[in-house]
């Protein structure tokens, strides 16, 4: 049966609690006990809307916070329409890692899910596809604008990008430098800035 919209808010309530500890404790720190106090819900509440406990509500939140990574990057993901629009994306991107330090919230749900394994791929698929089509939309708007090579594979080249991205934020995790997470976004962009040669024997 479909939630009432009080339910909703509810189960809404629960997830975010939920997120806001993984954000505040990390793995270690998700327990039920502490999520039904911060959100002022009953342990009969929590079961009613999460039958399968824990790991249902872990899912849960990792939806919500693949949908913030995306949800973060906004207004400036949709709005590739520029080089200068994209290296405001570029420094969001670095300042959202920057200011979220070395707990990726989305990983620590993921980590909680100990048979899910289809419903993990399901979540991050569905974040991959996300973020890799509005990356392939700009790079299509700024070849529509003659602004980068006319043969240029918007969804390969947004792959590829978002594949450098990725690696950089785990580096990033594993050693607190940004370093990499920088090169990846400047050296995709400037391969993206890239024209075609004028032939040398043009107007002779």
């Amino acid at each position: 049966m479909p939630l009432t919209r009080k339910g909703a808010a509810t189960r809404q309530r629960i997830i975010e609690g939920a997120a806001g500890q993984i954000r505040e404790q990390g793995v270690f720190g998700v327990r039920l006990e502490d999520v039904m106090d911060r959100t002022a819900t009953s342990k009969s509440q929590l079961f009613h809307y999460f039958p399968g406990g824990k790991e249902e509500l872990m899912l849960a939140v990792a939806r919500h916070e693949a949908a913030r990574v995306i949800e973060d990057q906004q207004p400036e993901l949709g709005a590739l329409t520029s080089w200068d629009a994209w290296r405001q994306w570029r420094d969001k991107v670095v300042r959202r890692y920057r200011e979220q330090g070395l707990t990726c919230p989305l990983h620590v749900a993921m980590s909680q899910l100990e048979t899910a394994t289809e419903a993990r791929g399901l979540v991050v698929g569905e974040l991959i596809r996300h973020w890799q089509g509005e990356l392939a939309a700009g790079i299509r708007h700024m070849r529509s604008l003659g602004e980068t090579h006319p043969d240029l594979d918007a969804d390969r080249e947004a792959a590829a990008l978002l594949a450098g991205v990725q690696g950089g934020v785990l580096i990033y995790l594993s050693t607190g430098s940004l370093t990499h997470l920088e090169a990846a976004l400047d050296q995709g962009i400037a391969h993206l800035r890239r024209r075609p040669a004028r032939s040398s024997a043009m107007g002779e």
